[in-house]
């Protein structure tokens, strides 16, 4: 697909806030990265893990070790993978029933620590997009975030079906706390399982046959409110859909509200270049 950055205005970096932003692979804003057209706040509470983001250097990114919540103090639960850490504790009862989940997310610490409103940080004003990974914690950080969030425009955020970790707030949860901030639900960006114990498939302990357990979530602004937004957060809107997510009709209808702002016939030309064969 062609570079959406070919016929649009220029415009300011796009913000991202990162929570949870342990290094596991590709990042899902990582074609921004590339591109250029974006600087990332990363927040990964894991000491170890922080230092690691820190220590690659890389120009525009900045991470800081705190855990982002509610302001309240809590427990963390610090997991034998990093990855499953989280300031709730791991459901075993249910991780049992699963091939490969129960062995993941056992808690080798436990310690109070103090939770960061991200509407506190001054480094978080202005977000542009937002990704949660934050391991059932996510309404937490809603709960404190609700400037970045009217800031925000499009938000990337793990939801779980079933309480993997005791008392979490589930899909259902985060769907309705994203809908009080003004966000409507896009689309699933992956849906992820695992099959009951004792059955096993394609030797595949990770596969997923019926039961689904978690997926990421994207919401966007809502797109029957575009004209509350202001013209540069159009532009970001419409370059996050196209670059990241390869929603090129919501895109369009990003660059149609732009113009109705400002006159311009951007929704137009985008509509060409996605309709004129190679």
């Amino acid at each position: 697909m062609f570079n959406i950055l070919e016929i649009l205005p220029k415009f300011s970096p796009i913000r991202v806030i990162d929570l949870g932003a342990m290094a596991i692979g590709d990042e899902v804003y990582a074609p921004l990265v590339k591109a250029n057209l974006a600087t990332v706040l990363g927040f990964e509470c894991v000491q170890s893990e922080c230092d690691r983001l820190n220590a690659m250097g890389r120009e525009g990114h900045t991470y800081l070790p705190y855990a982002v919540g509610d302001g309240r103090e809590r427990d963390f639960h610090e997991c034998n993978y990093p990855m499953t850490s989280s300031l709730y504790e791991p459901n075993t009862p249910l991780l049992a029933k699963f091939q490969n989940l129960e062995n993941l997310t056992q808690v080798v610490k436990k310690g109070r620590l103090a939770t960061h409103r991200l509407d506190d940080m001054p480094e978080a004003a202005g977000a542009d997009f937002l990704k949660l990974d934050v391991q059932g914690a996510e309404v937490d950080v809603m709960n404190g975030a609700d400037q970045v969030l009217a800031d925000a425009v499009v938000v990337h955020t793990e939801v779980e079906f079933v309480q993997m970790y005791k008392e979490q707030p589930l899909f259902a949860e985060v769907d309705q706390r994203m809908r009080k901030s003004g966000f409507v639900f896009h689309k699933f960006a992956g849906i992820a399982g695992r099959t009951f114990q004792p059955l096993v498939v394609n030797n595949d302990v990770n596969a997923m046959l019926s039961q689904m357990l978690w997926a990421d979530a994207v919401y966007v602004k809502d797109f029957m409110a575009l004209d509350k937004l202001t013209v540069e957060k159009l532009l970001k809107m419409a370059v996050i859909l196209h670059t990241v997510y390869n929603s090129f009709d919501l895109a369009l209808q990003v660059l149609y509200a732009h113009d109705a702002m400002k006159q311009t016939h951007l929704g137009n030309i985008y509509f060409q270049r996605l309709t004129t064969p190679a």
